[in-house]
């Protein structure tokens, strides 16, 4: 019972969000889908930690998730700027709906045959994060078409990035309980303290970080696949 309570929050925050942009409080929405990560993140760690994994508590789990990081944050972003420009703006926003329901389908499938070091394709609660983020710090609705269009090229790229194959770090293998842990601990205190004393760029920063992350690391890989020297040649007469 006590993860599917998390697990429930999770739903009612993002729902709760749902709400506030529909009436235009977007300062109290965005919020509202960051706390909808908090408890998704703690929903599984607490089933880990009480070993009451089940099936039915994934299945809830991706449930709640489409409601909080793929209904709330789509509503959020046409609310606060995309219904600038109506007929593309509520496409991209369904398309973000739908590539993230595609992106927890999948990981349903492969959650138990992939690295769980890594998540393919980036995780639907970073990409809700990312449109709370920006909404977070620039409250005041977009009134620009090209703001607005701004904004849904980063819509239409957050859907396409969240059904990619890049493999986005997953964090699960973080043990605060080995040797080295205070470093860990002291980081994760400096976070915290950066996010109270500008929570609205810090978390921007962040998220936007994590988002770059996965195609920074692609791009590194080609760079340096091209940039590495050919194998030798061998001789048509010494065998291989």
């Amino acid at each position: 019972m006590l993860p599917s309570l998390f697990t429930t929050g999770n739903l009612f925050v993002g729902f709760w969000a749902l709400i506030r942009a529909f009436h235009g409080a977007y300062a109290e929405a965005a919020p509202l889908i960051g706390w909808a990560i908090v408890l998704d993140m703690l929903d599984g760690r607490i089933a880990r930690l009480t070993g009451t994994t089940s099936e039915f508590g994934g299945e809830l789990d991706s449930l709640a998730d489409v409601i909080s990081f793929g209904v709330a944050p789509a509503m959020l972003a046409y609310s606060w700027g995309l219904s600038t420009i109506p007929r593309a703006g509520w496409l991209a926003a369904f398309l973000f709906v739908v590539c993230g329901t595609l992106r927890l389908a999948r990981f349903n499938v492969q959650r138990h045959v992939v690295d769980g070091r890594y998540f393919v394709g980036m995780p639907i609660p970073a990409a809700a994060g990312q449109l709370a983020a920006i909404v977070y710090l620039v409250e005041t609705p977009v009134s620009s078409k090209p703001v607005a269009t701004l904004l849904l090229a980063l819509v239409v790229c957050l859907g396409f990035l969240m059904v990619s194959t890049l493999r986005y770090p997953s964090f699960k293998g973080l043990d605060l309980r080995r040797r080295r842990s205070y470093i860990n601990v002291l980081g994760i205190a400096l976070l915290f303290l950066l996010v109270a004393v500008q929570p609205q760029w810090v978390l921007l920063v962040t998220i936007s970080l994590y988002t770059l992350s996965a195609p920074a690391l692609m791009l590194y890989g080609i760079l340096r696949r091209r940039g590495s020297p050919p194998p030798p040649a061998v001789p048509a007469d010494q065998p291989v």
